[in-house]
């Protein structure tokens, strides 16, 4: 296996068409804990992955003869509840690219970006780490990617604050556009559900406050 990334939380292995992602134990923690929050964390992922996929453009993880049934995600045996199979999708990283187009289509991206995000948030899935790093353009479409700080949750204030982690990222990576960019992404956040999107970026007007109150 080619190993592609190493993260605070997991490595990321290529082999064949597919990608496996192992989270590693964290020496500072007890062992039963650590085994714990990895396994949990992993299934949970699992989960994000498999109902993610069925309304955006996202990986489902493989099925194969893993414990838990088809679908499952994991790999049989006790290591191997830390790893998740999933399919390896051949495009480019936005995070490395997205500059590199003309600004028409960088909005664009942007645009089809927050109608994904829309999709995410009804379902009330926080990915918990949007960045242009977690995300792949392949064949004009953009593809989502990494649930590993993701959960489901009902409430404004995360599906506000998700948002705001990605205003963040674009102003930090993508800074010569950001602002453009950005409202592309909230007129395709806000393109469906009207009423619901107009109460998260009203949110996230008050979390942008209490930031620069902080500071």
């Amino acid at each position: 296996m080619k190993q592609l990334q190493q993260a605070a939380e997991a490595i990321i292995y290529k082999k064949d068409n597919y990608v496996l992602k192992d989270r590693i134990p964290k020496s500072y923690r007890i062992k039963i804990l650590d085994d714990k929050i990895r396994k949990s964390r992993t299934k949970s992922e699992i989960k994000l992955l498999e109902k993610a996929s069925r309304i955006i453009n996202a990986p489902s993880p493989l099925t194969t003869s893993w414990a838990g049934g088809r679908g499952s995600g994991a790999l049989e045996g006790g290591a191997n509840n830390f790893k998740i199979k999933i399919p390896f999708i051949q495009g480019k990283k936005l995070s490395e690219n997205l500059n590199k187009f003309p600004l028409s289509k960088q909005k664009q991206i942007c645009k089809q970006i927050g109608e994904a995000i829309a999709k995410l948030h009804d379902a009330n899935i926080i990915h918990g780490d949007l960045t242009t790093s977690n995300m792949i353009l392949k064949d004009n479409e953009i593809y989502f990617i990494d649930f590993g700080l993701g959960y489901i949750s009902h409430k404004l204030e995360d599906k506000a604050v998700d948002l705001h982690l990605l205003k963040q990222a674009l102003e930090a990576k993508h800074f010569q556009h950001w602002g453009a960019l950005f409202d592309e992404i909230s007129k395709g956040y806000s393109k469906d559900n009207k009423t619901e999107s107009k109460k998260v970026l009203e949110r996230l007007k008050a979390v942008e406050k209490r930031g620069r109150y902080r500071h």
